[in-house]
């Protein structure tokens, strides 16, 4: 049971020594305005994290798929931050657990369909006077951000197009290889001309342009929250569609291979294949002409009219995964837990629920770094360039 004595608010971090959750266990630490709960299965691996930390970070133990050891967790907490993955297997366990808690959660589910359920827990949460600020991470989450923001520079926004890149030399968890292998092997759902509609994941390439060491990518269409979320709460847009691409280059034919030979049709397949390429994260960096950069991306495209002229706006950031994911839901966790922001009762996506311009702050304090470009034209007219440059076609 959490620690319910005078003093700081409890921030507990289920998963917390996992790879993305001993990054927001110590941000959370380094900030100094919440006493931590290192909460996970592995107890003795976070009891170890929680000494290594000092001061009066406190470690538990926590099995997602207990009812009774998540209220456990949770008990007397200010914030919860979830990080237990696959999030299309826990998200919305952990979403209930809180709301019968009455503990205010930061998640960083990154699963379209997971992160539907978590909007349909709307209605409980706004009973139960609670607050879940889904998808808080890097993609979604800075995503969504930057989506608000370069919106926000137009007089009309119309469409968005978000891009990420991910590196086999910049992660090694098996929750993370599910959700990739998750998000490649089915239709998943974008937002085109004011509906929804499925397209098959791995289609609907377009080349995408980042800073190097990445440089130019063909990236291809993949499930993602974003297409889900952001078109609910900003009607104004008409498009948004979300691509991804992984790195080294070799890894989208290795894919598409284990896809074709049948390796990935079931939810046992996939989780036999995650098991036998985590060991393997370190070869597969090294495959092609030069290793795999350990850095993530992150690129959100809008476009609409400016001045009465087609004009897009584009934002992206390069940095390492744990960072660019575990940043995010500690300063969202940090300013729930000490009123910075206050917690309306409902499930919300980060559009709805954080401030944008000291949201990016704090990113910026933690040395993010956030780059800009602004160009004449639609989105479409940006991709042409951008296939033009790179000797190809633009989708």
């Amino acid at each position: 049971m959490t620690d319910t004595s005078p003093g700081r608010p409890v921030a507990v971090v289920l998963g917390g020594a996992g790879d993305m959750g001993s990054r927001v266990v110590k941000e959370l630490v380094a900030r100094g305005n919440t006493r931590v709960v290192v909460a996970d299965l592995r107890y003795d691996r976070a009891r170890k994290m929680a000494a290594e930390l000092g001061g009066d970070t406190a470690a538990a133990f926590v099995d997602a798929n207990d009812r009774e050891s998540l209220a456990g967790a949770l008990a007397g907490a200010a914030v919860a931050v979830n990080c237990i993955g696959p999030f299309f297997r826990y998200a919305e366990k952990v979403g209930l657990a809180a709301i019968q808690a009455g503990v205010n959660l930061v998640d960083i589910c990154d699963d379209d369909d997971a992160t539907i359920r978590m909007l349909a827990l709307d209605r409980l949460a706004r009973r139960a006077g609670t607050m879940i600020a889904v998808g808080v991470g890097w993609t979604p989450g800075i995503s969504n951000i930057l989506a608000v923001k370069a919106a926000s520079e137009l007089d009309e926004p119309l469409d968005c197009d978000l891009t990420w890149v991910g590196s086999t030399s910049d992660a090694e968890g098996q929750a993370v290889i599910l959700h990739v292998l998750h998000a490649v092997t089915r239709s998943t759902p974008s937002y085109i001309n004011q509906s929804w509609v499925d397209i098959p994941a791995l289609t609907h390439h377009r080349w995408v342009e980042f800073p190097r060491p990445i440089g130019r990518v063909r990236a291809y269409v993949c499930g993602h929250p974003e297409p889900v979320t952001l078109p609910r709460f900003m009607p104004q847009l008409r498009s948004v569609v979300l691509r991804g691409y992984l790195l080294p280059h070799e890894i989208q034919d290795i894919t598409r291979g284990m896809i074709d030979l049948g390796l990935l049709d079931t939810d046992r397949k996939k989780e036999a294949v995650a098991g036998l390429l985590r060991p393997l994260l370190p070869l597969f960096s090294q495959l092609g002409d030069k290793a795999a950069p350990p850095l993530s991306a992150i690129r959100t495209d809008v476009s609409g009219l400016k001045d009465g002229r087609p004009r897009t706006v584009s934002y992206w950031s390069v940095d390492t995964m744990d960072r660019l994911t575990g940043i995010p839901p500690a300063i969202a966790a940090d300013m729930l837990a000490t009123g910075v922001i206050r917690p309306e009762p409902g499930v919300f996506p980060p559009e709805a629920c954080l401030p944008v311009d000291p949201f990016l702050a704090a990113l910026a304090e933690r040395e993010i770094e956030i780059e800009r470009g602004e160009y004449e034209g639609t989105l479409e007219d940006l991709a042409e360039r951008t296939a033009e440059a790179a000797g190809g076609r633009a989708s």
